[in-house]
């Protein structure tokens, strides 16, 4: 069993990177080589921005590549308390939001010929108790009626033309949403990206980040420094450079995904005939999905705990017993990747993006970012040629979170309080 990402492993590697060191002027320089700095990078590269995208590792080496690939419309939370906290018409508006997104991924798929194997197959949001069944059913017919009719529910007795599996108590279809190889995405934006002159450095960290006396800023490297005249910060969790005020206001919470060895064409018909994405209703949620070459992947927040070799694997376990209880045919079958990554969660679980002291800023997707992180990409394009009104996010303060200094101390207490949660709700 590989502990690296499948996706990242089935992937060409980034083919484009600049050459050189990091030196003279550019408009933009863009901190973080994701789904969002790739795709912000692409489209100020269109507006005729010179830009530098600097990526500490390698492109979509993060969270961008680390994820389930799954390119999901509608909201993590229940639309009806949001709606109520929120208001209507801001919850409409968001979650159209979310609908853009994917619609944004299918375009540049389309636009810059990517071969990632985008499919709009759907997701099912899967009932995991009787009563979230009921809690689902009253948030369908809410959203029906205000912002999607292209939803659905499933009962019990119906769910088999969804999912080979009794462990479930039905479930809600958003039409919308699509899968994709994810890691083929990310990278073909970087390659589209440099197509159009963008200078891709990666495993080039910014390591400091001043205002330059004549105007713009100095983003420095190991490499050497850039003036800027806008930055970009598409960094998510990252823990490499002066970025302080983000790390106060995101936690990086780690989510694990194992990778079956590929499965018989008549056994994923039984357990997926429809292949949607999927995800269940716990709040140490389980997702899963077919893959481009007919695996089953299955992942979720196994354990609240930072993403290493060890962790990752100790995560892995517990989500091979998970695996078979959903999926008891797969008992058997050989899994042949385990991973983690780190998600860039904020205190409500609702993005961030917009500028401070002259530094733009798009993040904290909370686990729901493929298409968020690439519609937010294209739109701080805009919104750094001075068109503020397209951010979603504007309006959205964005506080500390008290007692969050450092490395998330807390996570092991916030993953006790959801395991009884999910034991008594």
């Amino acid at each position: 069993m590989k502990l690296t990402s499948y996706w990242l492993d089935t992937s060409m590697p980034f083919a484009s990177g600049a050459a050189g060191p990091v030196e003279g002027t550019c408009d933009v320089a863009v901190i973080g080589g994701g789904l969002t700095g790739a795709s912000a990078a692409l489209a100020l590269a269109k507006k005729g921005a010179r830009v530098v995208l600097l990526e500490a590792e390698t492109i979509g080496n993060a969270a961008s590549g680390r994820n389930g690939g799954m390119c999901n419309n509608g909201f993590a939370q229940d639309y009806g308390l949001l709606s109520a906290r929120l208001g209507r018409d801001v919850a409409n508006t968001l979650y159209r939001a979310f609908d853009a997104g994917v619609d944004t991924v299918e375009r540049l798929v389309r636009e810059e010929g990517i071969d990632c194997s985008f499919a709009r197959v759907g997701k099912i949001k899967l009932a995991a108790k009787p009563e979230h069944y009921d809690r689902l059913a009253r948030s369908q017919e809410l959203l029906a009626a205000n912002v999607d009719p292209d939803t659905e529910m499933v009962d019990r007795a119906g769910l088999s033309a969804e999912i080979g599996s009794t462990r479930y108590h039905g479930g809600l279809i958003y039409r919308k949403s699509a899968g994709m190889h994810v890691g083929r995405f990310v990278r073909g934006l970087g390659e589209a990206a440099a197509r159009r002159g963008v200078a891709v450095h990666e495993r080039t960290p910014m390591t400091s980040l001043k205002p330059a006396p004549e105007g713009g800023h100095l983003v420095g490297t190991p490499k050497g420094t850039v003036r800027a005249k806008q930055v970009l910060l598409a960094s998510g969790t990252s823990q490499t450079g002066p970025l302080g005020w983000v790390r106060r206001r995101v936690v990086p919470v780690g989510a694990f995904l194992i990778v079956t060895e590929p499965l018989p064409v008549a056994m994923l018909d039984r357990l997926t005939p429809r292949r949607r994405m999927a995800v269940d209703t716990k709040n140490l949620v389980n997702y899963f999905r077919t893959t481009p070459d007919n695996r089953l992947l299955f992942g979720g927040r196994a354990r609240f705990a930072v993403s290493n070799p060890a962790s990752d694997e100790k995560s892995g376990a517990i989500l091979r017993a998970a695996l078979h209880d959903v999926f008891p045919e797969l008992t058997d079958m050989r899994l042949d990747y385990c991973w983690g990554g780190m998600v860039d969660m904020t205190r409500d679980r609702l993005p961030r993006a917009g500028e401070r002291n002259g530094i733009y800023y798009s993040m904290g997707y909370s686990g729901h970012g493929t298409q968020m992180s690439t519609l937010m990409g294209t739109i701080m394009a805009e919104v750094m040629d001075g068109r503020a009104e397209l951010n979603p996010w504007k309006d959205f303060a964005w506080p500390a979170i008290p007692g969050h200094v450092g490395p998330p101390w807390f996570l092991p207490l916030v993953g006790a309080y959801y395991r009884l949660k999910d034991r008594f709700q």
